[in-house]
């Protein structure tokens, strides 16, 4: 799992914003507000990822660039059966962070470090796959974009099957960088809206895309996801049942571990597509991308109470081992 590695600092202010704001002043702006909480969040798409698969008891390598305040967040990704012998420490900068400030409007104050998460350039996969083995996937996820490209090309040159998922760069991407990023990958991974913005900014339509990718899974939010292969039906699913949704936060991240998870099972892209909505389930009822736990019976039962006994047995054999 290549992408960005960050932790997010997230704090609540009592009041409004905009009671402290005076419109004429806003070129000389400079004001503080107290604050009630500050919330620590563990964050970035691969380690979201990682953590998601290791739960189903996979054992994911983490590949992404990090500051020397990684060793906390190293720990626990580590005793929840993530690799992390492949991240890269920077020797000046700190992990990427997000700091948020939100009001009681639900208006934002924001700030996004990338610092380390620069240094995902400088990283080379080839090293990686001599001690880990050949990769059934890389999947390249958002990240420093020089460092995304770096990876798809080196996938591309080697043989590596790679899963294009760029997702928060396709705001700020070029139409050239976008269709480098995601030309030749084995699975896209995109939200509806993303999926859009792929066709708008590479001038692809949607036939374009399916001619260049294996397999495009695109989530719909509450109303689940859909499958789409170039001359094949579509498999269109709904989200997993009995969901009551707290903060969205990580929900695709942990789709994608589910999914991925399931595939390399050798499980069909019906059953992978289960496997994603139930873990996302999990998440969307959770404050935090990495705090909820279930035991292998409780998936089980999940899994069943969404899409069937069948379902449910076709993954039991593989979760026999589930902590």
């Amino acid at each position: 799992m290549a992408g960005s590695i960050a932790t997010d600092h997230l704090m609540s202010f009592a009041g409004k914003f905009e009671d402290s704001l005076v419109v004429e002043q806003l070129h000389k702006l400079s004001v503080s507000f107290l604050v009630d909480d500050l919330e620590i969040r563990r964050g970035g798409v691969a380690p979201n990822m990682c953590f998601g698969m290791a739960r189903l008891g996979l054992r994911p390598v983490l590949v992404g660039a990090a500051g020397e305040d990684f060793a906390d967040y190293r720990s626990w990704l580590e005793r929840h059966g993530v690799d992390c012998d492949h991240v890269r420490i920077s020797e000046t900068l700190h992990t990427a962070r997000f700091v948020c400030t939100t009001d009681t409007t639900m208006a934002q104050f924001a700030s996004f470090y990338p610092g380390a998460m620069q240094e995902a350039r400088l990283m080379e996969l080839a090293p990686i796959v001599r001690q880990v083995g050949e990769p059934s996937y890389v999947l390249i996820g958002a990240d420093d974009p020089d460092g995304m490209l770096r990876h798809t090309e080196e996938c591309r040159q080697r043989g590596y099957p790679f899963i294009a998922d760029p997702s928060q760069q396709l705001a700020f991407g070029e139409g050239d960088l976008i269709r480098r990023l995601v030309d030749g990958a084995a699975i896209l991974f995109s939200n509806e809206y993303e999926s859009h913005l792929i066709q708008q900014k590479t001038g692809w339509s949607a036939d374009d895309i399916l001619a260049r990718v294996g397999v495009q899974v695109t989530t719909l939010g509450a109303a689940g996801v859909r499958v789409t292969r170039a001359g094949e039906e579509d498999i269109v699913l709904p989200a997993a049942a009995g969901v009551t949704a707290v903060e969205p936060t990580g929900v695709g991240d942990a789709f994608r571990a589910g999914f991925l998870a399931a595939t390399a099972w050798g499980l069909d892209l019906s059953a992978s597509a289960q496997v994603g909505c139930v873990l996302a389930a999990y998440v969307v009822e959770t404050v935090g991308t990495q705090e909820y736990s279930f035991t292998a019976e409780q998936f089980l039962a999940r899994l069943e109470e969404s899409y069937g006994a069948e379902a449910a047995a076709v993954v039991r054999p593989h979760l026999s081992d589930l902590r």
